[in-house]
């Protein structure tokens, strides 16, 4: 009779992992999110469970991109497994057409960033007064 003696387990990555970010290019850890508009807001919610928002979560939006930015510090564990994933996470999107990104709002709850602002399907315009100068 032979008996096992648990050792050090080979773990290799489920086929599921590998389609998780299947192009060598894209963002190492990104952030899941979902989109949608409803009630005159652009709504974002992301998935970023076990971050700590004041510190390591930042949003910011810039000429039509939201980015939503994170990092987890990894901690070194000298038994056993982790499959968690630690480093940076990032995502950034394009705002809709009519998204009023100086009216951004962002709150944090049970591991989910809820981004909102307005969204009108008005275009944003100006009108430029011409002033008329002596030659």
């Amino acid at each position: 009779m032979t008996s096992l003696i648990p050792g050090p387990r080979l773990t290799l990555p489920s086929i599921a992992a590998w389609l998780e970010n299947p192009w060598p290019f894209s963002e190492h850890n990104p952030v899941r999110v979902e989109e949608s508009a409803e009630d005159g807001k652009y709504l974002i919610r992301a998935e970023l469970p076990g971050f700590d928002p004041e510190k390591n979560i930042s949003v910011t939006a810039h000429e039509g991109m939201l980015t939503i930015s994170a990092e987890r510090e990894a901690k070194t564990v000298e038994h056993g497994r982790s499959e968690f994933y630690y480093g940076k996470f990032s995502r950034t999107v394009s705002l809709p057409h009519g998204a009023d990104a100086t009216k951004v709002a962002a709150d944090y709850k049970d591991g989910i960033l809820e981004i909102s602002m307005p969204l009108s399907d008005k275009p944003h315009e100006k009108q430029v007064k011409i002033k008329v100068g002596k030659s």
